[in-house]
């Protein structure tokens, strides 16, 4: 029997924390350009990386995050694999000097995996920690130590439901993991001399991340690095030291082409903002529902969130798959429900959600 195509699909609503919802579009150019791409007849995945059509690709996608960044000469912006995980290890292996120390915010999983993987390479010190309350809140009125060679902070948490609304005045390198939030809100990242960022949330695919770096910190630790750990080698070799990972990188491109396109970092914001207050302002009114975190600590990207009566979440969750709200399963450190709103996520979705709350609430409540 013939099997009948149709082009009508539901909307699916995708909360996924990561991998990440991307744009249609940038989806629908990175597929064409897996087919024919620069028009070259030849697929983006089986040119050269050292090709003129691929090094035009990584030095605009260089260019273009540090611009969206906010950042001139003075830093140099690098793709690499290996995730934000390998950054926990590449950062003291370039920032700490072997008779030094570093200095370590810890406000989740995340940082404590960043911080086990420094304390491998030399000494650390954990200056602030919300471990006391199950990382519900972002530290505050911290000491940052003016002998430490950097200062470590993440600026968002995927698992929690997080986010710091003000960074640490520091005399010292202060380096932030960005993986959630980058691109997403206005910052001045200035204040920053090293920031890295996993690409799979705002950004891109899984498989690349992005390291923005400012070059005078480099160079002062007094060990020898490995070749492919050392952030000048991948510097002096304009992101290609080796084969770096050529679609991930493309698709970034794309995205970033799309955030400048509509309006950059300042609409983005007001965007996320509206998402996000259109999603708490249901939760905080809702009687089925209570917020996971403090308030003064929520996450803009990730808004994560508890049933009141947790014996009705088979009912809850049957009404959100039947309303097609997809990846709204809290992490299971958490239990619960998150709701990642990153920047290619319509407000459509999050109405979609909250229409959905308020359904229960009448059925249940």
């Amino acid at each position: 029997m013939e099997t009948v195509m149709t082009d009508v699909k539901q909307k699916v609503h995708n909360f996924s924390a990561g991998p990440g919802i991307l744009p249609q579009e940038v989806l629908k150019q990175a597929s064409e350009a897996c087919i024919n791409f620069d028009n070259l007849n030849l697929s983006l995945l089986e040119i050269s990386h050292r090709s003129k059509n691929f090094e035009a690709v990584m030095l605009e996608a260089r260019t273009l995050a540090k611009e969206l960044l906010g950042l001139g000469d003075g830093y140099q912006a690098i793709f690499l694999g290996g995730g934000a995980s390998m950054q926990f290890h590449m950062v003291p292996m370039n920032l700490l000097r072997t008779e030094g120390y570093a200095a370590y915010v810890n406000t989740g999983v995340w940082a404590s995996k960043a911080i086990k993987e420094a304390q491998l390479l030399g000494n650390t010190k954990s200056i602030a920690s919300s471990e006391d309350k199950k990382f519900n809140y972002i530290p505050r009125n911290y000491p940052i130590p003016g002998d430490a060679d950097y200062c470590h902070i993440t600026s968002n948490n995927t698992i929690y439901g997080t986010q710091m609304k003000k960074f640490p005045i520091s005399r010292i390198p202060v380096v932030v993991d960005m993986s959630s939030d980058i691109f997403s809100r206005k910052i001045d990242c200035k204040q920053f001399d090293l920031i890295y960022a996993g690409a799979q949330k705002n950004m891109g695919p899984a498989g690349a991340t992005l390291v923005v770096v400012k070059e005078s910190i480099l160079g002062k630790t007094g060990r020898n690095i490995p070749s492919m750990l050392d952030y000048k080698v991948h510097i002096k070799g304009d992101s290609m030291y080796n084969t770096p990972p050529v679609f991930p990188i493309y698709v970034s491109l794309l995205t970033m082409r799309w955030l400048k396109k509509n309006g950059g970092i300042d609409w983005i914001d007001k965007v996320n903002t509206q998402k996000a207050n259109t999603l708490y302002t249901e939760i905080d009114r809702n009687p089925m529902f209570i917020g996971a975190v403090e308030k003064d600590s929520r996450s803009t990207m990730n808004v994560t969130f508890l049933l009141n009566n947790p014996e009705l979440g088979a009912d809850f969750d049957k009404m959100c798959k039947e309303a097609n709200l997809s990846g709204l399963k809290g992490h299971r450190d958490v239990g619960g429900y998150r709701a990642s709103l990153y920047n290619a996520l319509p407000l459509e979705s999050v109405q979609a959600l909250v229409d959905v709350m308020k359904e229960f609430e009448k059925k249940n409540g």
